[in-house]
């Protein structure tokens, strides 16, 4: 089927045209059949490459050429960005968001495409933002991610809130690993469109001692080194393939990919001049091991790397340069990375309570479906590693030849509901208990079940737990929201982090950092660090020694219980080390973590202490004041006595600590101290930009304008 025949814009088809996609694969064809611009709702269910992301975009193309408007779910940033840069320059307005929960937004809906994650759009419901309503086309990116424990709840109501909305409003499913499809197109009221079809020839093997074991055949490998994984790499990139290899840990991640690199030895300019940009941003053993690594033409790449290493390593693995990256699974989860060859080293993971489990089918399913490079690669081959022989059938068996699991709703329980019962009542979605189970009846939950199967009891927990945090008034059958419950609900706090919160500012006479910081660490929004065998010792000196700072009491029973109070107390002492400017290098020394991780704890406190402050306003104003200092210490990583510096655009970490201790410690300082001083310390450009926005605009300079640091709010 020709694309130029299709029912889409002139400047689409040219767009195509110029990247040499003239015609449909036959799976992008049965979507055409199945009513994609016809307005049918449509779940497509098919291989990793097949062009999923093309019938999406010919679909939102479709309906903007009406006037329509369209959403683009996807589950992380990174995807959203990755998204966002595939879909512009297109002669189509398109505009992303992925934070600042508390905010309408509606300058998005200027935008024709909106690319955004299924928590912005969640926050964007209970903001009532207008422009949700002029949605004519709803596209689900990985919506098997129903099935997922953290954020598959969000997701179901997501779609439930806007089909609820929209009722003539068409929606596309995206996924390549559904193992009852024709259960979910049911819920979604879709035609499925399901096939195995790809464009480039996959082949699913097993590889035990120098042999892979295809269903077909099997293939020999060289031993040119003692590690199998190794030499299924060099294998590959021996012939002009690149691999992928994915193992269960960091550090597993970073191992092979300094055997990788010793063994390949690469060398090239875009090599070079990729590990120098490397260079620059390495202060930790980390960080210099991935520019010596790539230096060689490896690489290694997991969430403990800053954003500006993974977009490098990203870059040089799609130019050809970088021939091998070992990595997590989170990889698979939605990057654009194929390779000739996918290398599954490990199939067990830890999981706590557990032990070492095996990864699920699903999970092998999206890994594997990163082999082959459409357009490069004459095939693509995925391969398990086997430690013996008979895992060989084993491993065919659990994973090659067997489906990926079931999707299954996440809204059978009282907590992972609850939030979402009070955006229901705090939004107008519903006024009465019967609304809600109205409400709850067009979930994908009873879609499956068949019936309500416990669902009245699960509602009536959450609505208790709502009403003795007095987040909603029950009267008989009618609901309304507090003040509080609304604030709780637009700021998208879990309703147990709320109480949390407001339950321990109200009792808190003296403010702290560690304080706020340790409590906030404790909610249920807040991810923490795992507690090494040295750490128990050292926070237990810690809180023994800060005991009056610390606003929570250690549980006095309880293993499970003291764990968590510990584990946000380490996690709160990073942040408190941030915050207290202490260098990247030494908190990650001192915490056993990446700079990555960093980034990720800060941006997740950010919105918990913008939270806090908010509701400290109105249930804790002697704490008002401090806590609303916390944004700007958190954000900047700041000690308060730079927050008037700060203040100013352009001035980060660096360059206030910089100001400060050149004596200059605020607005007035740098206005006595003159441009030629202030530039002396921070660069001219920068001094002009402060300059100006102090109303004192300095001579026009020649000088070139100075380079801006990025580290979270940026370390300049």
């Amino acid at each position: 089927m020709e694309i130029k025949a299709l029912p889409i814009p002139p400047d689409l088809v040219e767009a195509y045209r110029a990247q040499g996609i003239t015609s449909l694969y036959p799976p992008q064809e049965e979507c055409v059949r199945a009513g994609i611009f016809e307005g049918k709702n449509l779940l497509v269910s098919i291989p990793t490459a097949s062009g999923k992301t093309l019938v999406a975009e010919m679909a939102m193309h479709h309906h903007i050429a009406r006037g329509g408007k369209c959403l683009y779910i996807v589950p992380l940033k990174a995807l959203a960005s990755e998204k966002f840069g595939e879909f512009s320059g297109k002669k189509v307005k398109v505009g992303i968001s992925t934070g600042d929960y508390d905010r309408r937004e509606e300058y998005l809906g200027r935008n024709e495409i909106i690319i955004a994650t299924s928590e912005k759009v969640d926050s964007l419901t209970r903001n009532n933002t207008p422009w949700l309503s002029e949605l004519t086309l709803l596209v689900v990116d990985e919506v098997h991610l129903l099935d997922s424990e953290d954020r598959g709840a969000t997701l179901e109501m997501v779609i439930t809130k806007l089909r609820s909305r929209n009722p003539t409003m068409q929606i596309l499913g995206l996924s390549a690993t559904i193992g009852n499809p024709r259960t979910l197109a049911g819920w979604l009221d879709a035609n499925p469109v399901t096939s195995t079809w790809r464009p480039v020839l996959l082949r699913e093997g097993v590889f035990y001692r120098g042999v892979i074991q295809f269903n077909d055949g099997e293939r020999k490998v060289e031993g040119v080194s003692k590690f199998d994984d190794l030499n299924l790499c060099l294998d590959t990139v021996a012939e002009g393939g690149q691999c992928l290899v994915f193992v269960s840990s960091r550090r597993n991640a970073e191992a092979f990919a300094k055997r990788a690199a010793s063994a390949l030895k690469r060398t090239s300019p875009a090599l070079t001049a990729s590990s120098r940009e490397l260079a620059g941003l390495a202060e930790t053993e980390m960080d210099k091991s991935l520019t010596a690594c790539v230096e060689r033409g490896a690489a290694f790449h997991h969430a403990g790397l800053r954003r500006e290493q993974r977009k490098i390593v990203e870059a040089g693995f799609r130019a050809g340069e970088i021939k091998c990256i070992s990595s997590t699974p989170t990889l698979a989860a939605g990057l654009n990375l194929p390779a000739r060859r996918v290398i599954i080293r490990d199939y067990l993971r830890y999981r706590a309570g557990e032990g070492m489990a095996p990864i699920p089918v699903r999970e092998y399913h999206q890994m594997a479906g990163r082999a082959g490079r459409p357009r490069l690669d004459p095939y693509g081959e995925a391969v398990l590693i086997a430690k013996d022989r008979e895992a060989v059938h084993d491993l065919t068996c659990a994973y090659i030849e067997a489906p990926p699991e079931d999707v299954h709703s996440q809204c059978g329980s009282a907590k992972a509901i609850c939030t979402h019962i009070l955006s229901l009542v705090a939004t107008g979605f519903a006024g009465t208990v019967g609304q809600v189970m109205g409400f709850l009846d067009r979930t994908f939950y009873v879609h499956e079940n068949r019936n309500r199967r416990g669902l009245e009891e699960i509602v009536d927990s959450a609505l208790s737990f709502l009403e003795k945090a007095e987040m909603v008034v029950r009267l008989g059958d009618d609901l309304s929201a507090t003040e509080l419950g609304t604030l709780v609900s637009r700021l998208y706090l879990d309703p147990r982090s709320a109480e949390s919160i407001t339950s321990c500012l109200a009792k808190v006479e003296n403010f702290t950092a560690i304080g706020l910081l340790h409590l906030l660490c404790s909610t249920p929004d807040m991810p923490t660090l795992y507690l090494r065998q040295a750490d128990l010792h050292l926070l237990e000196r810690y809180l023994y020694e800060h005991e009056k700072a610390i606003w929570l009491t250690l549980p006095s029973f309880g293993d499970e219980e003291c764990e968590t109070f510990y584990r946000a107390l380490k996690t709160a002492l990073v942040l408190s080390d941030w915050i207290d400017e202490l260098g990247e290098a030494m908190i990650c020394e001192r915490y056993g973590i990446n700079p990555g991780d960093i980034y990720s704890f800060v941006e997740s406190v950010q919105w918990l202490v913008h939270a806090a402050s908010r509701l400290s306003s109105r249930f804790a104003p002697h704490l008002a004041g401090p806590v609303r200092d916390m944004e700007v210490r958190v954000r900047s990583g700041v000690k308060a006595e730079l927050l008037p510096l700060v203040a100013l655009r352009g001035i980060g970490r660096v360059r206030a600590r910089r100001l400060f201790n050149n004596g200059i410690m605020g607005p007035d300082g740098i206005r006595a101290a003159g441009i030629d001083r202030v530039t002396s310390i921070i660069g001219r450009g920068i001094a002009e930009q402060v300059f100006a926005q102090l109303g004192k605009v300095p001579p026009e300079s020649e000088g070139e304008q100075a380079s801006l640091g990025h580290f979270g709010g940026g370390p300049s």
